[in-house]
């Protein structure tokens, strides 16, 4: 027989479970302090993307040397510290980025510009004139190309012997895409196109070009010049310098607005 009072704790025991699931993916320094690069993690209900720092923090302890400038993602977007977190979702922990595959590439000047552009990450050397001359349409003036390579020496760190970059890849693209939209929304350009290359580069090898076409040359340096800044404060790849007597993860200018 029930009696009222296991009837009320009946009624008073929630629906919605005490605790979730959620993937985390750490990269950069952070995947070498947490010793993986990934995990499941059961978290308390309701969860955020505080709480769950937290409890990843409360897993492996040596992330706390960050401070405050590990960043989260929330499924591939940067997500605040009150951003709700569900079931199954897919947390990524990292340090400020150091900085990425579709591919649109059309002839068609009746298409419209965003499907011209393209945004790719590559582990193969890049042809730097390659990507430059995919954004020469006809009505265009002016191609402005930026080729980011390894350099030898870094102050204060001696000769540099090589470089590895790492990418969480799909949050990079998606976040190279929107610096395009944004490129065009800012300045009167046709096309820009993005290539960043990943894993180990030797000194002199390029490691990112991007490729800028405009009516007139202004707007396509002005562009060129604001996307290299924005793919290396927002878009998440992480470069690592080997160089004699050690090796160093360079770390970004900190998180983007959320």
């Amino acid at each position: 027989m029930t009696n009222a009072s296991d009837e009320l704790k009946r009624q008073r025991r929630p629906d919605a479970p005490q605790t979730i699931r959620v993937r985390v993916l750490y990269f950069g320094a952070a995947r070498e302090d947490a010793g993986r690069e990934e995990e499941p993690l059961e978290v308390g209900a309701p969860a955020t993307a505080a709480s769950v720092f937290e409890e990843v923090l409360n897993a492996h302890p040596a992330l706390r040397r960050f401070g405050r400038s590990l960043l989260v993602a929330v499924n591939e977007e940067y997500a605040g510290s009150e951003a709700e977190v569900c079931a199954g979702d897919e947390i990524a922990i990292f340090p400020p980025v150091s900085g990425g595959a579709d591919a649109g590439v059309h002839d068609d000047e009746e298409q419209d510009a965003a499907e011209e552009d393209f945004f790719e990450l590559t582990t193969e050397p890049i042809n730097v004139g390659a990507v430059a001359r995919r954004v020469v349409p006809p009505r265009c003036g002016a191609t402005v190309t930026l080729d980011g390579y390894a350099r030898r020496f870094t102050r204060g760190r001696g000769e540099t012997l090589y470089l590895v970059y790492e990418a969480y890849a799909p949050m990079a693209l998606s976040e190279m895409r929107r610096l395009g939209r944004q490129a065009h929304e800012k300045f009167e350009i046709a096309h820009v196109g993005i290539v960043h290359r990943t894993g180990r580069l030797e000194i002199g090898e390029t490691s990112v070009v991007i490729s800028v076409s405009a009516p007139h040359r202004r707007a396509a340096f002005e562009a060129c010049e604001w996307a290299i800044r924005e793919l290396k404060r927002t878009v998440p790849i992480w470069k690592k310098e080997f160089f004699a007597g050690g090796e160093v993860w360079v770390e970004g200018e900190g998180a983007p607005a959320v």
